[in-house]
């Protein structure tokens, strides 16, 4: 069963007369159980489903839907599959107390690896949730895998019951699975000779594994240190060129790169970021992988669309990560807009200076920043670290923040989103 929480106007949701709290049992007599069963079961034309309305009456619809008419029924979440693994380097293991509560569930869930993008590990699928995968054909994937050795892998998830990443990847690949794929980099541990043997591993699947990405480990002040470390320039630096080694060996077999760093990878080891044609399609920017080219290819790509800001003053707030590329970002919005930008650098005052993305960045240290900020006529924010609700990790309201400040504030996700309307009134 799953609930309606809205119904969009001219849907079908909204001709069947659904409201919100309707319980959805059925589609074709089959239980439904989350969004994944919802969408799947309800893609046909023709379908009957069976449904328990608010004041408890069982209705069922024999439903003939056009084509081009969305569902529009809104549900409420489902329930988050957690993580079974330990990881030395897991993130929410290196929060500190006190934050709200979702931020410690450690989820670990393939419906939302084929959503959003969420990196899973498989380790924790039931048979019936395989069966699902391939039924509903749940491609692409987004795969955690660390290791290809069952027995380094095992060591570094902290699960003696992970099974075998290879030979799980090799079934789903009989069903026409796809997949995208990182390691996430803990030194001495799956670095040097275990990561080259990895990305072999993974190379040798074919079409199977349409990316991987290698990214070094983040760790908080609250993470335990005993366990893991950050590593060194000098082991980013082998990562780089077993990367390197492995990309250069694909595009020639295959006429794509393959396998990419990430940006804080390439940061970790001094050295420069790739050119923009070199991440093809950008396929893991969400994983920090091309991000400072994607956005400058965007600006450039927008150009036109931007409003033209000449003479005012914009200031632009980061974290410690993106302090020695974003000038380069800037430049290239400059000469798009005719504006001049500031670079307002943030240290982490909640994880610690070890954490320099700016997703992470809590509210008040934007707001401790902005109420120093003068004589500027905007300022941008990153959009990644609010979340639906307006909430930075620290609980700060946006609308908070922008209260009584003397400096008008706008949220980006990638510049030009903001600087294509900040010339409107």
């Amino acid at each position: 069963m799953i609930r309606v929480t809205a119904i969009a106007p001219d849907s079908l949701g909204a001709e069947l007369g659904l409201e919100p709290g309707t319980e959805l049992l059925s589609v074709n007599g089959r239980e439904l159980g989350d969004f994944l069963d919802w969408e799947f079961l309800t893609a046909d034309e023709q379908f009957v489903l069976l449904a328990k309305l608010p004041n408890g009456d069982l209705v069922e619809y024999d439903v003939e839907r056009p084509e081009d008419l969305p569902t529009g029924v809104h549900l409420e979440p489902p329930r988050i599959r957690r993580c079974a693994n330990h990881c030395d380097f897991c993130f929410v293991e290196g929060l500190p107390e006190g934050l709200r509560k979702t931020l410690y569930i450690r989820d670990d869930d393939y419906r939302l690896s084929f959503r959003y993008g969420n990196f899973a590990t498989l380790t924790n699928l039931k048979p019936s949730d395989i069966e699902r995968i391939l039924e509903y054909h749940l491609s692409p994937l987004y795969v955690s895998v660390h290791a290809t050795d069952p027995v380094i892998r095992r060591r570094l998830l902290r699960n003696p019951r992970a099974p075998d990443v290879l030979r799980q990847l090799r079934m789903f690949a009989e069903g026409g699975i796809r997949f995208h794929t990182q390691v996430v980099l803990q030194p001495g541990v799956n670095d040097g000779p275990v990561l080259e043997r990895s990305l072999e591993d993974l190379y040798a699947l074919g079409e199977t594994v349409l990316t991987a990405a290698v990214v070094p480990i983040g760790l908080t002040a609250y993470s335990d240190l005993q366990a893991s470390r950050q590593p060194t320039r000098g082991e980013c630096l082998a990562a780089v060129e077993i990367v390197r080694r492995v990309a250069s060996r694909a595009l020639a077999e295959r006429g794509s790169r393959w396998v990419h760093g990430s940006d804080e990878l390439y940061l970790a080891a001094g050295l420069e970021l790739p050119p923009a044609e070199t991440y093809e399609g950008f396929e893991q920017v969400e994983n920090g992988v091309g991000s400072v080219r994607y956005l400058q290819k965007r600006i450039l790509d927008s150009a036109g669309t931007l409003a033209d800001l000449a003479g005012q003053k914009i200031a632009v707030l980061t974290g410690t990560g993106m302090a020695r590329l974003m000038p380069e970002v800037l430049g290239t919005l400059a000469g798009a807009t005719g504006a001049r930008f500031e670079l307002v650098v943030l240290e982490n005052s909640l994880f610690g200076p070890s954490v320099t993305t700016a997703g992470l960045l809590p509210g008040r240290a934007f707001l401790s920043a902005l109420e120093s900020l003068t004589a500027v006529d905007l300022a941008l924010l990153p959009a990644e670290a609010i979340n639906d609700d307006g909430l930075f990790i620290d609980d700060v309201r946006l609308e908070e923040l922008q209260a009584g400040l003397p400096v008008d504030v706008m949220i980006s996700h990638h510049f030009t989103d903001a600087l294509a309307r900040a010339g409107e009134p």
